[in-house]
């Protein structure tokens, strides 16, 4: 249906060019986790790092337009492997409103709620090629890049700043991979996302040199399990809030995120398994431009599940030491070049020194607890061109 979708789309190219545009990206790199299976087991180098798309924008008229890209991904175990849509949605422009702007998106949108959200999906539009897990979790990346459903935009332009104003309301579907990345391997029954209501605000002064951003995310997810298997019927519901801050200096930038959550977890387990948690974390990030070809990237990210148990020792002492307490947080030292050797040619290195596991699974538990070491590190080059 979407190699159909894009055949239709090429063909009406011939008819009206300055209608349809399109782009794409190639990358290829090598990684390595050492004591963790984060990116592969055993230690291994691998090559399990691969990121091929095409996005496209066909104007249907001065106020309509559809916007698509797909994508093909292999990230070892950071997420699923294969060839997927990140977004295919109608852009719809509203009249403007005085100094107001307004786009309807309808279909799969992408999520512009935080700061890499509408562009983790573009090797060359990050800042790293691992984004700080404390925000940008790695498992649920198809389930955080976008939605089914509809996204409302509104912009305003001013002497006193500019302002941008989202709201979204949608789910997104929910596969068998990212049903075993929340509740464990041998999970085979159904895991839905019953919707995701998302809204976020963003305002820079006039200078444009600098940026403040809030965010709130609501979501349900139901699990209903497969008859030969032990889970049982259960759901969580989460909660995200968030800050960001973006400083913009002629050689150097700044930006963070800080957010705090709050899931509980019902059933599944068991029938009568609860679990409640308010977690915590965020990032700060500096890039340094050397020069027009140079950039360096430092970096710290901090996680914890449960902000009454930063060390973990209380998730350690209530499953009987099954569950180690450096499941309970994840800290993260990251440092990284960028080299643009030619016009759409990237280079990019960096290596990261890590504490904990917080993030390296959703729910911990003696079915789902992966094999990693308290400290641990992982390593990345990735080579990129996009057109």
């Amino acid at each position: 249906m979407f190699v159909f979708f894009f055949s239709s789309l090429v063909a009406r190219h011939c008819l009206a060019e300055d209608a349809f545009s399109w782009h794409g990206f190639l990358s290829q790199g090598i990684s390595q986790s050492i004591d963790s299976d984060f990116i592969h087991e055993d230690d291994e180098i691998s090559f399990d790092l691969t990121e091929l798309g095409i996005n496209m924008r066909y104007d249907m008229n001065a106020s309509l337009a559809v916007v698509g890209q797909a994508v093909y991904l292999n990230g070892g175990n950071r997420y699923e492997r294969g060839a997927r849509i990140d977004y295919l949605f109608v852009d719809w422009r509203l009249p403007d409103m005085e100094n107001w702007t307004a786009n309807i998106n309808l279909g799969r949108f992408k999520s512009p709620h935080w700061l890499y959200s509408a562009t983790r999906d573009v090797p060359q539009t990050r800042s790293t090629i691992i984004l700080p897990q404390s925000i940008y979790f790695d498992n649920f990346r198809d389930v955080a890049l976008g939605s089914d459903g509809v996204l409302l935009q509104l912009y305003r332009s001013s002497d006193e700043g500019n302002l941008k104003i989202n709201w979204s309301y949608g789910s997104s579907p929910m596969s068998s991979y990212q049903t075993k990345a929340l509740l464990g391997e041998f999970a085979q029954g159904e895991l839905k996302q019953d919707y995701a209501h998302q809204f976020s605000v963003f305002w820079q002064p006039p200078s444009l040199d600098w940026q403040l951003g809030a965010s709130w995310l609501d979501s349900d997810f139901t699990y209903h399990p497969s008859a030969n298997e032990n889970l049982f019927e259960g759901g969580r519901t989460v909660r995200l809030y968030t800050l960001s801050a973006v400083y913009y200096a002629e050689n150097w930038e700044f930006n963070a995120e800080l957010q705090r959550n709050h899931s509980r977890d019902f059933g599944g387990y068991s029938p009568a398994f609860f679990d409640e948690n308010k977690g915590e974390g965020g990032y700060a990030q500096i890039r340094y431009m050397l020069n027009s070809q140079f950039t360096l990237t430092l970096g710290y990210d901090m996680y914890v599940s449960d902000r009454n148990d930063r060390d973990g020792e209380k998730l350690e002492a209530a499953t009987g030491g099954v569950i180690p307490a450096y499941f309970g947080y994840e800290k993260t030292a990251t440092v990284g070049v960028q080299w643009d050797p030619r016009p759409n040619w990237r280079i990019q290195a960096e290596h990261h020194w890590v504490n904990g596991a917080g993030r390296l699974t959703s729910i911990p538990g003696p079915q789902n607890t992966p094999d990693t070491a308290e400290y641990w590190r992982m390593w990345a080059v990735q080579v990129m061109y996009w057109f």
